[in-house]
């Protein structure tokens, strides 16, 4: 069984940094594509940012420039690391996996608190 668990939130002020981890086990192969997403009170889950285990990413235009993620394939974890952060990034962040059956995973997810 799959399970993915994240790491790394927490409150920050306006202007801060914050590292989030996202460590997958129950699988023996590497996952396709890792990313992350967040919601936030009364709007829809978005996604952040993913990653291809090629190396390939993709950004929602809000976090480019702030964002980055990267991904450990020996150790099926994903991270992101988060700079220059605003009250509106405030949001429970998701750790997502998906494998190369098309599989999808996604994690309880950690809160984001970003004060200004």
């Amino acid at each position: 069984q799959v399970q993915l668990v994240e790491s790394g939130g927490g409150l920050v002020q306006a202007g801060g940094s914050l590292r989030l981890s996202c460590a997958a086990s129950g699988s023996r192969f590497n996952f396709n594509a890792m990313g992350w997403y967040r919601q936030a009170p009364g709007k829809q889950r978005e996604l952040v940012a993913t990653m291809l285990s090629g190396g390939s990413t993709n950004y929602a235009d809000s976090v480019k420039g702030r964002f980055t993620i990267s991904r450990d394939n020996a150790k099926n974890t994903a991270y992101l690391q988060m700079n220059s952060l605003k009250p509106e990034d405030t949001a429970v962040y998701i750790c997502n996996a998906v494998g190369y059956g098309w599989d999808v995973y996604w994690g309880q997810g950690t809160q984001v608190t970003v004060s200004s």
